[in-house]
């Protein structure tokens, strides 16, 4: 059975990067805001959206090498993205599908994050693909380990890959086949499923005849760990723990963060038609970044002053960066003909 981790490396994090976390969801929940509004305005065509994940999202990012350690992140992982360095302005600009976007020159849809300088793995639309790749990238880390062409316990290399997906996907083939990878090699590799109860609008007795995702870790050989996913402390902890397994050498993990969307699956789709107001309504009161805010404030590391300051950075970040994208140029239609293959 899957287990619940109570460690806390999260005792260790010093005040100054307790602030960072909460600054970096504050600044992912107003982001995935303003895309919102700009889609109801006609602005944008499509956003699909990150909020309650937060927590997760950016515990996650804190507990591994970032920039350093591979990433392949799926649709929801806004704040994951921000945590890794990319920019308000860099996800404007695939909002708005314009010339010279960062992860594609917008090609992909938004939300479809990729840096190569920052260890960003491009995804694909499909759902799990991202499991095998990911899967595939720690096992070239565990032989280039191997063979001597990485150091282990060189910091400046990657030593780690990490993929993030729903709990939906996880009934996808390919998340089957990853995981029996990363299993029978003992691979460096996280597997963060951030379950939020709804596959796109099928509820989780209907994808899944267990209570928790990470009980499927068993079948594969590898070590599953459940945690309340909005509580980015403890996502922190479980993750650090993963993490260090990894680079120790001691194989996978399944993590699986359990935690909800409180809006639609994307700007396509009307909840209203398979769950209820009031169990919206209820699961808004456990609010990843209301309860971090909280957990500051009794701690004194956050003030209310600090709280209206960050506010206000915040929104002048997202004006900035939806000004910078509605003034950037269109791409040009030959562009959609060039990069495709290396020269």
């Amino acid at each position: 059975m899957a287990t619940r981790i109570f460690a806390c490396p999260s005792a260790r994090l010093k005040p100054e990067q307790l602030l960072e976390m909460f600054w970096l969801m504050l600044l992912s929940r107003r982001l995935d805001e303003r895309a919102w509004a700009l889609h109801r305005q006609g602005k944008i065509a499509f956003h699909i959206s990150g909020m309650g994940h937060e927590g997760a999202q950016v515990g996650a990012a804190f507990a591994i090498n970032r920039g350093v350690d591979y990433v392949h992140p799926y649709y929801r992982d806004l704040a994951l993205a921000l945590a890794l360095g990319i920019t308000p302005t860099d996800f404007m600009m695939s909002l708005f599908g314009k010339k010279d976007e960062y992860s594609s020159k917008a090609r992909q849809m938004p939300s479809h994050f990729g840096s190569k300088k920052l260890n960003i793995i491009s995804g694909s639309s499909p759902v799990a693909t991202q499991v095998p790749q990911a899967a595939g990238l720690a096992f070239a880390i565990k032989y280039k380990q191997q063979t001597g062409l990485l150091d282990p316990d060189d910091t400046s290399q990657p030593r780690l890959a990490l993929a993030c997906l729903g709990e939906g996907s996880t009934s996808q083939g390919e998340w089957h086949e990853g995981m029996n990878w990363a299993g029978v090699h003992r691979l460096p590799f996280i597997c963060l499923v951030q379950n939020n109860l709804y596959a796109i609008s099928v509820p989780l007795e209907g994808q899944m005849a267990v209570p928790h995702v990470a009980d499927r870790a068993a079948a594969y050989g590898v070590k599953g760990v459940w945690v309340d996913g909005n509580d980015v402390l403890a996502v922190y902890d479980v993750m650090a723990e993963a993490a260090q397994r990894a680079y120790r050498g001691e194989g996978p993990t399944l993590v699986e963060a359990k935690t909800y969307r409180p809006v639609p699956h994307s700007s396509d789709d009307d909840d209203r038609s398979y769950r209820s107001r009031e169990e919206v309504e209820e699961w808004k009161k456990k609010d990843p970044i209301l309860r971090f805010e909280k957990h500051l404030m009794d701690e004194g590391i956050l003030t209310q002053e600090q709280l209206d300051e960050y506010e206000t950075r915040a929104r002048a970040a997202v004006d900035h960066a939806q000004h910078a994208a509605e003034a950037a140029p269109d791409p040009d239609e030959t562009d959609a003909l060039g990069e495709v293959y290396a020269d």
